[in-house]
């Protein structure tokens, strides 16, 4: 295979819906450059894509597949990702690390959620967008009604560049009204026949020509005077002006195929290799030290490693693109993230399950290699002279989180570095070990995100798991100030153990005065603060502890363990065990023995303390609140508004955009634990949503009461 120079490098992110023929399309694409011999299908589990095992199972793509093509002698690098709203980690990567998004629409549905979520992807990341309608040998399909459904989502940037002449079963031509011909295809698809356009079509497509024309002269200064002065472009003019308005995504192209029946895939193929943005022709990323780093082969080599996966009878296969320099088999590189050496032994150009060994590749190629010994997703690889390191790649906030148990607690240890070595593979798949939770959890983008996790545990790993729901991390606090005292006294032969502390509670917010005095009763307490402690608390909040002690009382010596007393608590809430926060405490009195008085005492009195004052000062539980966008259509509106105010989700608005409506609104955690899996049903897989932490805010009294009671039951239990 030849060595490709940064100039004849294309990169693009193949996206779309599941059930678009993302797949259908790689095989066509790798049939048509002569990768593969014979096209697979996916029913036979025989494609390029799609080659996993819980792939195969299951019938939907869940990894990104990275592949190659060679069309006039240009390289193509292509990433064909899974359709699925749960997969979408591997839509973000890959449009990280190319250049052109090629967005597959179903032509018997047009535009869907789906298609609404990846070109808002594109569009965080500047990148260009091609649509492409397939199936048109499908019997519910109407172009003309996909094509006004995109105008009437991305507005007048659409523009089509072919449309078909006989759409459905019997589907076999087109017209392309940049070239101004006919395509024309036998039943077994592959080369057409291309002719002029006929007599009936030729004003039809004469005045899409006109409107792709005005389209291209509008990204260029020299092409917009001379269609004015011609009102046409050439070719070579026309697609200069189509790369231009590529790159600034001033338009968007629409191509038509039929990939099942290989029809138009040489096209698209010829207009990828010709047209799209190079490389080099795309804004450049930054380094985290904010400094541009250039596609140049010339430079310092550094490699961005995006995506890991862990392949049956080879293990780990590591993938990367090039960001700077050029990389050569045999390279000792070095890991700017973990500081480890590492030789890059063998490289490959990719074609899903098959490679093609290569000797280099230069900066801005994608490429794989394997066997690297402390690699990791996200990782950089750098030669001599360079410290380039990336995070540009920025993913999703998890969605559905389940507790995660091994049904043999002997297989824990092995469980938990199985999730670790496969969210190498997808780092949407986050596992963590809560300490406030006391649970193992494992969280993804939606139900069937996480049962695929479990499939590949319990298929390949042979470990046997439940998922559970997850604890929600309450939070408590006070509504009103209280005080209370504690005598920790105990003798056992010689030594004994004293300290009594007496304290006042109260809520506390940012930027509170200093107290004063307090009155309890008749009695008022008069406060001469000597020391303040703010304790910025882990989980959220804040402990404000305030040494008011006169005469001795408590030696100063003791105030840091009663402070470990009052944490201690803090830790594990009176209410129902979960963490406290936002107090103020401030300790004015208590007493010492000159000989038993120690540490320890004044731990457990200052802990005992803290608690009985701490459930006299109107405790509340707090629960955490989410920010949630739904996207969905007009017509399943009701539906999903109904739905979420039966959470106790309170609707903050909602508006119009690219033609579906979307909903916000805020939910507590609880009502969200299985939201993905009602959503999709509710609104038949046609909607999606985001979801971002709030705030804390009170549960309502009769769920506070029916918590505490829980927590007190189970308590008894531990007893």
């Amino acid at each position: 295979m030849k060595v490709y120079q940064t100039n004849e490098i294309k990169n693009i992110a193949l996206l779309g819906n599941d059930g678009a023929g993302k797949t259908t399309l790689t095989e066509a694409m790798l049939y048509e450059a002569g990768i593969i011999s014979r096209r697979g299908r996916i029913t036979a589990k025989n494609t390029v894509s799609d080659y996993f095992p819980v792939e195969q199972e299951y019938g939907y793509s869940v990894f990104s597949t990275v592949f190659h093509v060679e069309w006039n002698n240009k390289k193509l690098n292509i990433i064909d990702c899974p359709g699925a709203d749960d997969f979408v980690g591997a839509a973000m990567t890959a449009l990280n690390v190319t250049d052109t998004a090629l967005l597959l629409i179903n032509g018997q549905y047009g535009p869907e959620v789906g298609t609404q979520n990846h070109f808002r992807y594109t569009e965080k990341l500047g990148k260009p967008v091609i649509f492409l309608v397939n199936q048109l040998d499908s019997e519910k399909f109407d172009y003309h009604q996909v094509l006004d459904n995109l105008i009437d989502i991305y507005g007048s940037k659409v523009i089509p560049i072919q449309y078909p002449l006989n759409e459905g079963p019997e589907f076999n031509s087109l017209i392309d009204v940049l070239l101004m011909k006919k395509y024309t295809w036998k039943p077994e698809g592959g080369e057409p026949t291309i002719e002029d356009i006929p007599d009936s079509e030729k004003d039809k497509a004469m005045a899409m020509h006109r409107v792709l024309v005005e389209a291209a002269a509008e990204n260029d200064e020299e092409l917009m005077e001379k269609f004015f002065d011609t009102e046409t472009l050439t070719e070579d003019e026309l697609r200069t002006g189509i790369r231009k308005g590529l790159a600034t995504r001033s338009m968007f192209p629409v191509f038509c195929a039929c990939a099942t029946k290989d029809m138009g895939v040489r096209r698209l193929m010829e207009f990828l290799g010709n047209v799209v943005p190079f490389v080099d022709e795309m804004p450049q990323v930054h380094n985290t030290r904010g400094e541009e780093v250039k596609p140049d082969p010339n430079a310092p080599t550094s490699l961005y490693f995006f995506k890991t996966a862990n392949e049956p009878h080879i293990g780990g296969v590591q993938y990367f693109k090039v960001m700077s320099g050029t990389v050569h088999e045999g390279d000792d590189l070095t890991n700017t993230d973990r500081g480890s050496k590492e030789r890059m032994a063998q490289l490959f150009a990719c074609a899903g399950a098959n490679r093609t060994k290569v000797e280099e590749l230069v900066a801005g190629d994608i490429g794989c290699t394997v066997k690297l010994k402390d690699v990791r997703t996200g990782n950089t690889l750098a030669g001599k002279d360079c410290e380039n390191r990336f995070n540009f790649v920025k993913y999703p906030n998890p969605k559905y989180i389940r507790a995660v148990k091994a049904v043999n607690e002997a297989d824990t240890e092995k469980m938990v570095a199985a999730i670790q070595k496969m969210s190498q593979e997808d780092p949407t798949w986050i596992l963590e070990q809560s300490k406030e939770l006391k649970q193992t959890l494992v969280k993804g983008q939606g139900e069937f995100h996480l049962r695929t996790l479990k499939w590949r545990l319990e298929n390949n790993e042979k470990i046997a798991i439940r998922f559970e729901e997850p604890k929600i991390p309450y939070r408590e606090t006070i509504t009103k100030a209280a005080r209370a005292d504690y005598r920790h006294k105990k003798q056992s032969g010689g030594a004994g153990q004293f300290g009594e502390v007496h304290l006042i509670v109260e809520p506390y917010y940012d930027g509170m005065p200093d107290p004063t005095s307090y009155k309890f009763g008749n009695q008022e307490f008069k406060i001469n603060a000597k020391s303040k402690e703010e304790v910025d608390l882990e989980w959220g909040g804040k402990l404000v502890f305030i040494n008011s002690v006169v005469g001795g009382a408590i030696d100063t010596r003791f105030m840091p363990a009663i402070l470990k007393g009052i944490m201690s608590r803090m830790e594990q809430g009176p209410l129902t065990g979960s963490y406290a926060r936002d107090v103020r405490v401030i300790v004015y009195d208590g007493k010492m023995h000159p000989v038993d008085s120690n540490e320890l005492s004044f731990m457990l009195a200052g802990r005992n303390a803290f608690s009985a004052a701490f459930k006299e000062a109107g405790p509340k539980l707090l629960e955490p609140i989410y920010d949630v966008e739904v996207f969905v259509p007009g017509d399943k509106m009701g539906d999903v508004m109904s739905d979420l105010q039966g959470r106790r989700g309170m609707i903050i608005g909602s508006e119009s955009e690219n033609g579906y409506e979307k909903l916000i609104a805020k939910v507590p955690l609880k009502s969200l634990s299985s939201y993905s899996t009602t959503l999709s049903s509710i609104t038949g897989g046609r909607a999606s949503f985001i979801m971002k932490f709030a705030s804390y805010e009170l549960v309502p009294t009769d769920i506070q009461q029916k918590l505490m009671k829980e927590f007190e039951e189970q308590s008894k239990d531990e007893d």
